[in-house]
């Protein structure tokens, strides 16, 4: 049997990955006061049980009886109950942006701002956090994505990596990302856009690739961000770090920073240390 305990801040996917999982076939439960999770928990497990894969979601909402949390899973193994704790995270711009956009109040700000809401709510799943199986970033992902994830540790029982690395094409003119990283530019290598049958093309296109890597610098420049980030990936998942977005950016994020972005994203996409995804911010502008 598998008993999973979904849990995170508010608005980073709980609700959404609760359904994800129930359509894995998991029996789902959401927000069970926190006094019955043992009880809950019991019944599950016992052999009789139809329910061979379940899944109860718990969070912030439980009030005071939360910080209660921690003591009643360290009761589980005592019940024979071996448990997975997942985390849904986001960064505190995303959070308070979705906040914003379905108008609803943060369950801990009361009268006063969403921010500070999230802070309190960070500060009391600190210790939750650390001692969850699976934390996902779900700042940067789609639905899609967050359903492909889940699946891959739920239903294929493959193993989970909790750093998630983003390499993110995007344009000086529109501004640097807010959630990068780590920020290269690429604007010193020669630009596609003054070459007439190049300039309406991006670099997704091989003609576009082979101009721009056509340069020995270009070769250059790729090997020592290349070294850079061999360097920088085995230390940052010793820090704990589950989220990285490495964004090279030219001027329009059209040619240069595409080309490059797809370079990278090359060179990594075979190893099995991390999670790995690409994106061009601006290549339609």
């Amino acid at each position: 049997m598998r008993f999973v305990v979904v849990t995170g801040m508010s608005g980073a996917g709980k609700s959404s990955a609760l359904k994800m999982l129930e359509d894995f076939g998991y029996f789902c439960v959401d927000n069970l006061p926190i006094p019955l999770l043992n009880k809950f928990a019991e019944l599950a497990w016992r052999k009789e049980s139809e329910n061979s894969k379940v899944a109860l979601g718990v969070d912030i909402r439980s009030g005071q009886s939360f910080d209660e949390l921690e003591g009643e899973l360290e009761k589980l193994p005592a019940l024979g109950v071996n448990y997975e704790i997942l985390f849904l995270d986001a960064s505190n711009a995303t959070l308070v942006k979705r906040y914003k956009e379905t108008r609803r109040s943060h369950p801990l700000a009361g009268t006063g701002r969403v921010a500070q809401g999230i802070e309190i709510e960070r500060m009391r799943l600190e210790d939750l956090k650390k001692s969850a199986d699976y934390i996902i970033d779900t700042s940067q992902m789609l639905t899609r994505e967050l359903h492909q994830e889940l699946e891959k540790i739920f239903v294929d029982n493959r193993e989970f990596k909790n750093l998630m690395i983003t390499v993110l094409s995007f344009g000086f003119k529109y501004g640097i990302p807010s959630d990068a990283d780590l920020v290269f530019d690429v604007r010193f290598l020669p630009n596609p856009y003054y070459i007439d049958e190049l300039k309406a093309k991006t670099g997704n296109d091989k003609e576009v690739q082979e101009y721009v890597m056509g340069f020995e610098v270009s070769h250059i420049f790729l090997q020592k961000l290349k070294d850079l980030m061999e360097f920088l990936i085995p230390n940052y998942i010793l820090e704990g770090k589950n989220q990285l977005v490495v964004a090279i950016g030219c001027t329009g994020g059209k040619h240069r920073s595409v080309t490059l972005s797809n370079q990278l994203y090359e060179s990594f996409k075979n190893q099995t240390e991390y999670g790995l995804r690409i994106e061009h911010r601006d290549i339609l502008r």
